[in-house]
């Protein structure tokens, strides 16, 4: 759209001295744009590119555990998948040994720094029952209450992962109580060492028998299957032969090519084969699921510390960190680091009857592949997408070959509808009414052409954005809390194409007084609406469900900017020179008529090669960005 103040920028002036001599070609190229239905300018460059380079910098911020462990109450056991340290190095202590329902007694957790605790008050005689009483917090800036088995603030955890060296806390007597109270607490020095029920001192009930402790018995420790270190990469000769395999890229071979994410099952009678690799520095996961939503899954874990590699079983319960089980249903374990590549394998027998969280493998699910950072043996969530296969499969049946994708059908098409509106229709639809009124003048359909193609690309472009706006409501069937600053530009470029439409709708004619600010409002919101579509692809091609590879796409975003820039900046310099050109002509006015339509013929020209330049240009970036969502 045009600027209101710049309308009669673009009509052909033609002068002699001091007195402005208008042939008639011109006087009716004045009366045909000042009577046109005028779209208003949609870019200001300086402004767009500045805009966008700011909004690149938008950054997330990562969250440390809340210390809110109810699901670790009745056991006390952090969900690590480590094992528990034998000897405590930390204590309690209690202001006194007796007690009567209704007293109050400080309780003292001390030794060296530790980051996390669960503090608990149980049954002397009775330790795995239900927590007794409650707690009153001193300090609310470390600790804080938990409600166990019902029981609201029977139980103590921190409430941030700062070191600290003491907690102290009131428990509170109940009414009714047993006769004799232990005091039981769990401490994580880091996520790999921790100690488990650490046994504080007994306080009782006075005038009741002394306290004596059961006679203990040691349980043996489970064995667990030996693990052995890979001598040679695994390979992908036998894909769809003997095994049935999952490949990013598809027909990738990991023996080869070292950014390949291989994962493999190869059935051996009443068991599975299960050989996993990938470029990782941290975990290399997978997960069989009976939908593509993360929760309720059996996944397996391949966990880097250090120069080792410790394979896990575990379970997803929806987005949160991984439940990590016993590995007693896993044989043959194996690893290999190498190259910045992490492979392991292992054995389960197909079905596992009475093992809990632990799928038959008999079944059809979809596999999820997946992988990230990890520091000190915990995980961190994946820093993209996992790859998830098309559909379900019976990885014991029939081998197979197949491949995946890191982004659902639905995301792809939200994205590639957003790059066709926001990258193409509407900069097209901008350019025609900014610069090709005079060119297209002629009616079509009621209407001069240029207004047609403004308006349908308009239209389109509004089309498309409503589309691509459900798409991601539909899929995450609710608003996602995860995304970052991306759906709230979107929600606000939605919220300006509508009033775009609403506004077209209600323009008042050429000759009303209101049509000044019709003007300036339709181009104000355009402009906006641009702005912040551009800012909003920008950071979505980043999101976790649409993560394009490389840093081409950025280089690329900012290419397409200023392929769009410098051709309003060259068409800008065009029309100024063309008004110039026909102000300096002869004042013979056979020689005006004939000059202003050449002028104008060599003009109209020169804007429609440009215009075609600009749309192969436009074409091919948004072709490069198509493919690449293609191939996710």
């Amino acid at each position: 759209m045009s600027s209101p103040t710049r309308e009669r920028a673009h009509l052909p002036e033609c002068r002699h001295g001091r007195t402005r001599v208008t042939t008639a070609a011109c006087d009716r190229k004045r009366n045909m744009l000042n009577s046109s239905n005028v779209a208003d300018k949609m870019a200001v460059p300086g402004f767009t590119v500045g805009a966008f380079i700011l909004l690149l910098h938008l950054s997330s911020v990562v969250n440390y555990p809340s210390g809110k462990v109810t699901k670790s109450c009745h056991g006390m056991v952090p969900e690590h998948g480590h094992s528990p340290q034998s000897d405590p190095v930390h204590h309690i202590s209690v202001s006194q040994t007796t007690f009567l329902p209704g007293d109050q007694i400080k309780v003292t957790l001390s030794g060296k720094p530790f980051k996390g605790f669960l503090v608990e008050a149980r049954d002397a005689e009775n330790l795995s029952g239900p927590p007794i009483g409650s707690f009153t917090l001193i300090d609310s800036e470390v600790s804080q209450l938990l409600t166990c088995e019902d029981i609201r603030g029977s139980a103590v955890s921190h409430t941030s992962p700062s070191k600290k060296t003491e907690v102290k806390v009131y428990w509170n007597a109940p009414s009714s109580t047993p006769n004799h109270i232990k005091f039981l607490v769990t401490v994580v020095e880091k996520y790999k060492i921790y100690w488990v029920k650490i046994p504080g001192p007994v306080i009782s009930r006075p005038n009741v028998p002394p306290f004596t402790t059961p006679e203990a018995t040691v349980a043996p420790m489970p064995t667990l299957s030996p693990i052995s270190h890979l001598t040679k990469s695994f390979n992908a000769s036998d894909c769809g032969n003997k095994k049935f395999c999952v490949r990013s890229p598809l027909n990738c071979d990991p023996a080869k090519e070292l950014a390949c994410v291989f994962l493999s099952f190869t059935r051996h009678d009443q068991s599975v084969m299960v050989e996993m690799s990938g470029p990782s520095e941290g975990y290399l996961s997978f997960a069989l699921s009976h939908d593509r939503w993360m929760g309720d899954d059996d996944a397996y874990m391949c966990i880097r510390e250090d120069q080792i590699v410790h394979i896990q079983p575990s379970r997803l319960t929806g987005r949160s960190h991984p439940i990590m089980d016993s590995k007693d249903s896993l044989e043959d374990m194996a690893w290999r680091l190498a190259d910045g590549v992490m492979q392991c394998s292992f054995r389960r027998n197909i079905t596992l009857p009475g093992v809990k969280n632990r799928f038959d493998l008999n079944a059809s699910y979809y596999i999820f592949l997946a992988g990230g950072a990890a520091d000190d043996g915990r995980i961190h969530k994946h820093s993209k997408q996992p790859l998830i296969t098309y559909g379900k499969y019976n990885v014991t049946g029939s081998p197979k070959n197949i491949g995946g994708s890191h982004s659902l059908l639905i995301l792809k098409v939200h994205g590639a509808l957003m790059f066709v509106a926001w990258m193409t229709t509407v900069s097209i639809g901008v350019l025609i009414a900014r610069f090709f009124k005079p060119v297209w003048p002629k009616p079509l359909f009621g209407d001069a052409a240029w207004f047609q193609v403004h308006r349908g690309l308009m239209l389109t472009t509004s089309a498309f954005t409503f589309i691509a706006f459900l798409l991601p409501f539909i899929y995450r069937r609710g608003w996602n809390w995860h995304a970052g600053y991306h759906p709230f530009l979107g929600c606000t470029v939605m919220i300006l194409a509508v009033l775009q439409l609403l506004l077209a709708a209600f323009r008042p004619p050429s000759h009303d007084p209101r049509r000044q600010m019709f003007n300036w409002t339709h181009w104000s919101v355009g402009t906006a609406a641009r702005i912040i579509a551009v800012a909003a692809i920008f950071l979505g091609m980043d999101l976790p469900g649409l993560d394009l590879p490389g840093p081409w796409k950025t280089y690329a975003m900012i290419g397409f900017v200023a392929w769009h820039v410098g051709t309003e900046i060259v068409l800008e310099i065009h029309a100024y020179r063309l008004s110039r050109k026909v102000e300096i002509l002869d004042d013979d006015r056979i020689q005006i008529l004939q000059s202003c339509t050449v002028a104008e013929a060599e003009g109209h020209a020169f804007k429609k090669m440009v215009l075609a330049i600009y749309v192969c240009g436009n074409l091919t970036f948004l072709t490069m960005f198509l493919s690449a969502i293609n191939h996710l």
